[in-house]
C-alpha cells in the first residue's frame, strides 16, 4: 500500500487510491464514511477530521461526523455526544469564522483570518484552544439538489501548518467526495421514503413480505414478522414462505414461480390471490402476490422479485383490540368528532356491533345510539355500513 507524502512512513497510512475507494464505500456503511475519515486523518497526519453533512443552525444540531487522533492508534468516528461535538453544535457554530467558504475551493484558515487575529478571537479561546487545534484546512460543497457538506481537517498548534501540497491533495479527492455525497443523499431519501411507506402499510395491519428471484424472503414488515411467529398455518422453511396445508402450499409455490416468471417477462401487472387455512380455526388468511417491477438496469440477483401481502381478518374482529390514540385524534380532526364519538366509529370499523361497543365503552346502548346519531350527522353517513366504509377509507387508518 502506498502511503501519503504528508504523514510519517507507516504501512497503515493509506494512499490516494485507497482513500478514493473508501470515499465510495462511505454511503454504504452503517456509520457513513467511518473508514474514510480515519484514513484521511492518518494520510494528512491531522488531529481531527470532520465531515459536516448538515450544518448546525438555531434549534438544529445538524449532522457532523468527527474523527480525532486516538492515543491507542485505533481511530474511529467519535461519539456524537462527545464534548467537542456537542459544544460546537450547540454553541460555537454561530461564531465559527471558517464557514460559507467558496464552494469547491480548498482553503486554509490563514487565507481567511491571520494567526494573530485568530489567537485573540472568542472562537479560538473558547473552542479551538480547549480541544487542542489551531491549523485548519477546509472545503465546502453545494450539490444541485441543495445539500451542503463541509470537510474540515485540523492540526495542533505545535504541528506544521497546511500548505499548497495539502490543498492539492484534497482538491484531488474533492470530485470523488462530491459524487459520494450525492449517492449518500439519494440513498437517504430512498430509505426515508421506503420507511414511510412501510410504516403506512404497518398501520393498515397488512403483512408484507418481499421475495427474491429464487423465492427466498428478503425482508418482512413488523406485521408479517408477528404473523409468522404465530405459526398458525404460515411459516418460513429455509428462508421460503410455506403453508402447513400441503395442497395449499403446492398452490402457493406455483403462484410464486408464476410471479417470478412474470417479472422476468416484464408482465408485472399479474396479480394472484390465495386463501390459506389456519389450524387454529380462525378465519383463513388472504394472500395477494404480485411481481415487483424491475428497474431498467437492475441486475436481478438478490433483488426484490415478488411482493406478498397477507390480511388477517381476525385482527379487525379482535374484541380487545384498542383503537390507537393517533387514529382517534385524526378521526376527530377529520370530522370534528368528540373523543367518545371517534372511539365509537373506530370500533364499529373494526367489526364490533353497537352493543359490543357500548359494553366496551361501559356506556348504555341508549348513549351509544345517541353518539352514533351524532356521528352520522357530522360525517354525512346515513347507515352504519356506510360509516364503516368511510372510516376504513379515510387517512385516519394511517395514524
Amino acid at each position: 500500500m502506498g502511503s501519503s507524502p504528508f504523514a510519517p512512513a507507516d504501512s497503515t497510512v493509506p494512499s490516494f487510491e485507497d482513500l478514493v475507494g473508501l470515499i465510495y464505500e462511505g454511503p454504504l456503511q452503517e456509520k457513513p464514511w467511518r473508514s474514510f475519515l480515519p484514513a484521511l486523518r492518518r494520510a494528512l497526519d491531522a488531529q481531527v477530521v470532520s465531515l459536516v453533512l448538515r450544518p448546525p443552525a438555531a434549534g438544529d444540531r445538524g449532522v457532523i461526523l468527527n474523527c480525532q487522533r486516538s492515543e491507542t492508534g485505533e481511530d474511529d468516528l467519535a461519539d456524537p455526544s462527545d464534548w467537542e461535538a456537542m459544544t460546537y453544535q450547540e454553541q460555537f457554530f454561530a461564531i465559527d469564522p471558517f464557514v460559507n467558504l467558496p464552494p469547491g475551493k480548498v482553503v486554509t484558515q490563514r487565507e481567511l483570518i491571520p494567526d494573530d487575529e485568530l489567537l485573540v478571537s472568542d472562537y479560538y479561546l473558547n473552542y479551538l484552544k480547549p480541544i487542542g487545534v489551531f491549523h485548519i484546512l477546509g472545503v465546502d460543497t453545494v450539490e444541485p439538489d441543495g445539500m451542503q457538506a463541509r470537510l474540515r481537517i485540523a492540526r495542533r498548534p505545535d504541528e506544521p501548518a497546511f500548505n499548497d501540497q495539502h490543498k492539492q491533495f484534497c482538491e484531488g479527492l474533492l470530485p470523488h467526495l462530491r459524487r459520494a455525497i450525492q449517492i449518500h443523499a439519494r440513498l437517504s431519501r430512498t430509505e426515508s421514503e421506503r420507511d414511510l411507506y412501510a410504516d403506512a402499510v404497518d398501520q393498515l395491519a397488512v403483512a408484507t413480505l418481499v421475495l427474491d428471484e429464487r423465492g427466498r424472503v428478503l425482508n418482512t414488515n413488523a406485521v408479517a414478522a408477528a404473523l409468522l411467529a404465530g405459526d398458525d398455518g404460515l411459516g418460513l422453511v429455509e428462508q421460503r414462505l410455506h403453508v402447513q396445508d400441503r395442497a395449499t402450499d403446492t398452490q402457493l409455490q406455483g403462484l410464486i414461480e408464476a410471479a417470478i416468471a412474470a417479472q422476468r417477462a416484464g408482465t408485472t401487472g399479474m396479480v394472484r390471490a390465495l386463501r390459506v387455512p389456519r389450524p387454529s380455526g380462525l378465519q383463513d388468511y388472504g394472500l395477494v402476490l404480485r411481481p415487483v417491477p424491475l428497474a431498467e438496469w437492475a441486475e436481478g440477483q438478490s433483488s426484490p422479485s415478488v411482493a406478498v401481502f397477507i390480511s388477517d381478518p381476525s385482527l379487525a374482529e379482535a374484541p380487545d383490540r384498542q383503537p390507537s390514540e393517533v387514529s382517534r385524534q385524526l378521526l376527530q380532526e377529520l370530522f370534528q368528532l368528540t373523543p367518545a364519538e371517534a372511539s365509537l366509529a373506530l370500533r364499529l370499523a373494526q367489526g364490533l356491533s353497537l352493543a359490543e361497543v357500548s359494553e366496551q365503552q361501559n356506556i348504555s346502548q341508549h348513549t351509544a345510539r345517541a353518539q352514533l346519531k351524532s356521528v352520522f350527522a357530522k360525517t354525512g353517513a346515513t347507515r352504519q355500513a356506510e360509516l364503516v366504509r368511510l372510516v376504513l377509507k379515510s387517512v385516519a387508518s394511517l395514524g
